[in-house]
């Protein structure tokens, strides 16, 4: 038996076109310029534009009629598709549409999860236009159940319940990682200073060389000819899809050439990276790649971008970084003390997604339980 069938015990389910039990209202004619130019810290009147854009602006900003008061469900209309609550002062762009009830036995919050769960059949229907839209007749003619108001309110509260559980925890596993990224950056900074390097185990004056020294920069190389495989392909983002060829096989540093410079990346297995990244090759009788690897994200190679436009890094500018060499047991000391803390680093991050989506799996599971009346 669902749990709506315990929670209805019998009770008549009403099935009833939304635009008959719920009021319609119109938004305000503004722009996205407007939107910003008039857009306040702190105002106490939301405007809604579409995806994740918004403003706060003060009640005299806009016509008194287009501010709506009651608590809605907001139809974001075009582009991404989909429904959101508001309880607060609010309007909208007048090609969106918000609605709210005036029947005492109708649920606003109700209306609002049962519609955030039919966001796919309404995501369907816009797709079919250009620019995925939908229509005014396409929510007031959608049929939508009315279980009794107790039932109502019953949903609402679990579905309350499981909204809150969800960000609590998503907001506490960011916080954990947070602290982990800055431990792992203060001992990097520790381990990694000269100064460090120099007086761990009465080490005096350890070699400075550049990086032109000890490694050869190569730039990458096209993959359009390649078939698909299992070697991934890097670009300054990251890996762009997998080929079955590649370029280099021996541990390397990859070092963004342009674009997000910020991006580092270790491997130890075959690759193919494209022009926006340079690899290397490391003369590793003389420093570790690994702990090359961690001195040049320590280094915050994306300050010594000179490019007006897109940010980027020249192999002149490359080659003339200064990197300490201790010997090669004190490299592996600092490469075994900062794996450990990249280890649990990114263990958490990989981890933080898969457990708030699991999360969302179970709060997808009950709000289907609870909403499911067919």
């Amino acid at each position: 038996m669902k749990y709506i069938e315990k929670l209805l015990k019998g009770a008549e389910v009403k099935w009833m076109p939304l635009g008959e039990v719920l009021r319609r209202t119109k938004g305000t004619k503004i722009t996205a310029g407007q939107m910003k130019a008039i857009n306040k810290n702190d105002a106490p009147v939301k405007i809604f534009a579409g995806g994740k854009t918004i403003a706060f602006v003060d009640f005299e900003d806009i016509p008194e009629k287009d501010i709506n008061r009651e608590p809605s469900v907001i139809v974001k209309s075009r582009g991404i598709i989909e429904f959101e609550y508001y309880d607060k002062p609010f309007s909208h762009k007048n090609e969106m549409w918000s609605y709210y009830s005036e029947n005492k036995n109708i649920s606003i919050k109700y209306v609002y999860y049962f519609l955030k769960q039919q966001e796919p059949y309404f995501q369907k229907v816009g797709s079919k236009m250009q620019m995925p839209q939908i229509a005014i007749p396409d929510t007031e003619k959608f049929l939508i159940p009315i279980p009794p108001l107790t039932v109502q309110e019953e949903i609402v509260r679990i579905l309350d319940k499981f909204t809150t559980l969800e960000a609590e925890l998503e907001a506490e596993l960011e916080a954990e990682l947070d602290c982990r990224k800055r431990q792992y950056e203060y001992y990097r900074n520790q381990l990694l200073s000269l100064e460090v390097i120099n007086n761990k185990g009465n080490l005096n004056n350890v070699e400075v060389v550049t990086l032109g020294e000890i490694v050869t920069i190569k730039n990458g190389k096209t993959y359009k000819h390649l078939s698909t495989g299992n070697i991934p392909v890097y670009g300054s983002g990251g890996i762009m899809c997998y080929v079955d060829q590649y370029v280099y096989d021996k541990p390397t540093v990859l070092i963004p050439r342009k674009g997000s410079l910020e991006n580092i990346f270790y491997l130890d297995k075959p690759f193919w990276n494209v022009d926006t990244i340079y690899y290397t090759e490391i003369k590793d009788n003389i420093i570790m790649p690994k702990f090359l690897y961690h001195y040049l994200i320590n280094k915050h190679l994306e300050n010594l971008n000179l490019a007006g436009g897109v940010p980027s890094l020249t192999q002149k500018v490359l080659n003339n970084v200064p990197v300490p060499i201790p010997p090669l047991a004190e490299q592996q000391r600092i490469v075994s003390i900062l794996d450990k803390f990249e280890a649990l680093t990114t263990s958490i991050s990989e981890g933080l997604p898969k457990e708030i989506e699991l999360r969302r799996k179970q709060y997808e599971y009950y709000r289907n339980q609870l909403l499911s009346f067919a």
